[in-house]
C-alpha cells in the first residue's frame, strides 16, 4: 500500500514510449559517416530485406510513415471516386482517412467482442446490403489480431481486395502466419510508441511485383524514367530517410524481447485485477499471438458510474463500488500517470458521422459500447513491477 495523497512518481510515468538499445545510434552514425543521409542508403536497403525475411513475403517498401503506406495501399487497391471500402470500426483516423484521400465512399463495419477488431458477421451483411464493396481494411487494434481467416474468405467470395492496417499489430501472429500478409497489401508503423519503432517510419507490404514498382515511384514524387524531371502523373515524398531507417535497423533484433515485455504487462494486470469487475483486451488464444502492444480494460456493465460525454468534455458521478473510464483515468492524471480512451469509434467521429455503419445485428453498436466503458493502460515496457502494482492499487481504489 502507498498513501494516495502523496504522488510517488517524480517522473511521468507513459502509456508507451520508445525502448532504445544503443544498436540504433551505431546505424545512424553509418549514415552520417557515409553521407547518406537523404532516401538511399544502405540502412532502408536492410530494413526492407530484414522486413521482408522476418514476414517471408516478396516485397516491403520503407516509407515516411503507417500512414503514407496505407494512403499507398489504398492507391494499389485502386481506391477512387466511386469505390466502396469497408473498414474497421474502431481503430485510428490513418486508417480510413486515405479513402478520403483518394475519394472513396466509405462503410464502417461494427467491432466483435472476440477481439475488438472486426466483426466478420457485420462484413457479410455490409456485402449484401453493398455488393459493390471492392475493398476492406481491417486494423488490427492494440496489437491484437482480427479473424483473418474469416474476414479473407468473406473477402475472396466478394472478389474483394483485402488491406492489413497492422500498424499496431508487428510481430502478431494468426495461425502461425504473421499479421500484415494476409491482404493484398498491407502496412506497418514505426511511429515513437510502437512495439518497435524509427521515431517514424512505416513499411508498405505485398507479393506483387507490380505495386510494388509502383509504390517505389509514387513514393518518390512519381518521377519519369527520363533524362530530366518528368511527371505523368500525381506522386508522394513518402520514401523512409536512411536515417529513420538506422533506427529501425538497430531495433528490429528486438522485437521478440519487447513483445515478451508487453505479454508480461498484460499478464501481471490480469493477475492484479482479479475480483474487479474488469476484463482485459481479448484474443482468440487458440488461434493468435498478439504483440500486447497496449493492454487495455473494460468494466463490467453493472460496475460503470454514470459517465457523460460529448465531443470534447467528459464527466462521471461517482458511486460507491463502481467506476467508468473517465473516473479512472482522472485518478491516473493525479499521479502523474497517462492513460488514454479507447480509440473513438469511426462513427462516431464528426468527420465521418455521414458515413454508414453496419452491425452484426440491427440496433447493436458494440464498437460504442467498448469506447464507453473500456481504457487503455500504461504499457510501456520500462514499467518497473512496484511501478505497475501502484497503477493497478489506484484502479482497485476506484472501485472502493
Amino acid at each position: 500500500m502507498f498513501n494516495m495523497e502523496i504522488n510517488p512518481f517524480k517522473n511521468k510515468i507513459w502509456l508507451a514510449t520508445p525502448t532504445m538499445h544503443g544498436d540504433e545510434i551505431k546505424y545512424i552514425q553509418k549514415a552520417y559517416d557515409t553521407n547518406w543521409m537523404s532516401t538511399v542508403g544502405e540502412n532502408i536497403d536492410e530494413v526492407e530485406k530484414q522486413i521482408a525475411d522476418f514476414l517471408g513475403v516478396k516485397h516491403t517498401v520503407g516509407l515516411t510513415t503507417g500512414t503514407a503506406a496505407l494512403h499507398l495501399c489504398t492507391k494499389s487497391a485502386g481506391v477512387k471516386s466511386g469505390v466502396t471500402v469497408a473498414c474497421s470500426d474502431m481503430t485510428f483516423s490513418a486508417t480510413v482517412n486515405p479513402v478520403t484521400y483518394e475519394g472513396g465512399k466509405t462503410i464502417f463495419v461494427d467491432t466483435e467482442r472476440d477481439t475488438w477488431n472486426m466483426n466478420p458477421v457485420a462484413l457479410e451483411k455490409a456485402f449484401s446490403i453493398h455488393p459493390e464493396i471492392e475493398v476492406v481494411i481491417v486494423a488490427h487494434l492494440y496489437g491484437t489480431p482480427g479473424k483473418l481467416e474469416e474476414i479473407k474468405r468473406i473477402c475472396d467470395e466478394h472478389n474483394a481486395i483485402l488491406i492489413e492496417d497492422a500498424a499496431e499489430s508487428f510481430g502478431a501472429t494468426y495461425k502461425g502466419k504473421q499479421t500484415g500478409t494476409f491482404g493484398k497489401y498491407n502496412a506497418i508503423s514505426f511511429n515513437g510508441n510502437k512495439i518497435i519503432t524509427g521515431s517514424a517510419g512505416g513499411v508498405f507490404i505485398s507479393d506483387s511485383d507490380e505495386a510494388d514498382k509502383c509504390v517505389r515511384k509514387w513514393s518518390t514524387q512519381s518521377r519519369d524514367s527520363s533524362p530530366w524531371y518528368q511527371h505523368s502523373e500525381i506522386g508522394y515524398n513518402y520514401r523512409m530517410s536512411n536515417v529513420i531507417a538506422g533506427v529501425v535497423r538497430g531495433q528490429l533484433p528486438y522485437l521478440q524481447e519487447h513483445i515478451a515485455q508487453k505479454k508480461a504487462i498484460y499478464e501481471r494486470y490480469k493477475k492484479g485485477f482479479e475480483g474487479l469487475p474488469i476484463s482485459m483486451n481479448p484474443y482468440d488464444d487458440e488461434n493468435s499471438e498478439p504483440n500486447f502492444w497496449l493492454s487495455c480494460m473494460i468494466i463490467d456493465k453493472e460496475a460503470m458510474c454514470p459517465q457523460n460525454r460529448d465531443e470534447n468534455t467528459a464527466s462521471y458521478e461517482p458511486q460507491h463500488g463502481k467506476s467508468c473510464p473517465t473516473e479512472i483515468l482522472e485518478s491516473l492524471a493525479k499521479f502523474n500517470i497517462e492513460g488514454r480512451p479507447i480509440w473513438k469509434p469511426m462513427h462516431m467521429q464528426p468527420l465521418y458521422k455521414q458515413c454508414e455503419f453496419v452491425s452484426a445485428e440491427d440496433g447493436a453498436d458494440v464498437s460504442a459500447d467498448i469506447f464507453e466503458r473500456g481504457l487503455c493502460l500504461p504499457s510501456d515496457n520500462k514499467m518497473t513491477i512496484e511501478t505497475q502494482d501502484k497503477i493497478i492499487e489506484i484502479i482497485r481504489n476506484c472501485f472502493e
